[in-house]
């Protein structure tokens, strides 16, 4: 793992404000400071979903287009509509906004809007998790689809210079036919996308055991896929072992719960098995309780590689720069940790080693040209 500095490891000129938790007598960093450093550092963003990311002016624009859903036409209503209860009401009011993505048109909107986005906040790279079963059952062609995230994609590359790629995954509470549909999406050369990267697993964990899920990744991997299932979100840590041993993950959506289990956090350790950590998606769904309690710093503690993502950012009210920001006064972070976070995310990244080193270098002169005198 990248070691994370901490505010007290790495003096400020003395003419910018330092760090929280520097020094005595120094001044501790204030909060636009951080913003403005945070704002400007190159990202790479691992765990944001495709649908979860539509801005409030993307789903009210989607919500017009089809007046015959629930989901508020007024952005400002959104805000409201996005206030969850629990996960499964969060599921509930997901799955009424994937219910908007009806056409083609629908889906490269979306996709391509999600790019500008991350591009804002000077994400260089994403893996965006996209359920492709979703739009298919719901009668969207299974190759106008893909044909229409790849044409997002490649024009977002051309116009921001963000990279996307995709990664597939099963929606759990649709049981083994999607669980089916996604693998034969994924695998099969004809219809499979170029930027495909992944395989994945999400939605409700209580009563969706990973194990039955097996044969499915297994087909994945044997086409090339990476491994990155959500574990340990809501339920405890054996379901991210599960996921660990029964889908060969290589990354573990969420993984709140490895906390509770030293062996655990150990084994992801020892292995380099990144946790993508999304503190106020947490929240927001009531997994953890509180910020405070928010387990990254056991994990940051247990040598874990942490990586920070937004998970469905406008519906949790953020992004990734906010979620930045938490993660560096839960970790207690200065400018050069916050670096390392970043380095983190490169590091668990599916990207191409020229192109991991090409952002890591990116990130080393923008931290050593932010603290230079």
């Amino acid at each position: 793992m990248i070691p994370i500095h901490r505010s007290a490891d790495h003096p400020r000129p003395d003419d910018r404000p330092r760090s929280a938790g520097a020094v005595p007598g120094e001044e501790p960093l204030t909060d636009r400071d951080l913003h403005a450093f945070i704002a400007g550092l190159p990202k790479a963003e691992l765990h944001v979903h495709h649908v979860g990311s539509a801005s409030p002016r993307i789903v009210s624009e989607l919500a017009a287009r089809h007046p015959d859903s629930k989901v508020p036409t007024d952005p400002e209503a959104l805000v409201d509509y996005f206030t969850f209860t629990d996960f499964a009401h969060f599921i509930d009011v997901y799955l009424s906004v994937v219910d908007l993505i009806r056409t083609p048109e629908d889906v490269r909107l979306l996709t391509f809007e999600v790019a500008r986005d991350l591009a804002r906040q000077q994400v260089r790279y994403a893996e965006l998790t996209i359920t492709p079963f979703s739009s298919t059952r719901r009668g969207i062609d299974e190759l106008a689809f893909m044909a229409s995230i790849e044409d997002a994609r490649k024009a977002a590359e051309a116009e921001f210079g963000t990279v996307l790629r995709w990664c597939f995954d099963i929606p759990g509470e649709a049981g083994l036919q999607s669980a089916e549909e996604t693998a034969r999406l994924a695998t099969d050369d004809r219809i499979r996308p170029e930027g495909l990267v992944s395989f994945g697993l999400g939605g409700p964990e209580i009563g969706v055991p990973r194990p039955q899920f097996k044969p499915y990744f297994d087909q994945a991997i044997a086409a090339g896929l990476h491994s990155v299932p959500h574990a340990g979100e809501t339920t405890g840590p054996g379901t991210v072992w599960d996921a660990l041993t029964e889908l060969r993950a290589e990354r573990i959506g969420h993984g709140t719960s490895s906390a509770q289990d030293p062996e655990l956090l150990a084994h992801l350790a020892e292995h380099r098995i990144a946790l993508e950590v999304c503190p106020t998606s947490n929240i927001a769904t009531r997994a953890v309780r509180t910020l405070d309690e928010h387990p990254i710093k056991e994990f940051a503690r247990a040598g874990v590689l942490v990586t920070i993502n937004s998970d469905d950012p406008p519906m949790f009210g953020t992004d990734l720069n906010n979620e930045y920001a938490v993660a560096a006064r839960l970790l207690d972070l200065d400018e050069r940790g916050l670096a390392d976070l970043a380095k983190n995310a490169v590091e668990a990244s599916f990207l191409d080693a020229a192109g991991k080193a090409r952002i890591a270098a990116e990130i080393d002169t923008y931290t050593t040209t932010w603290l230079a005198p």
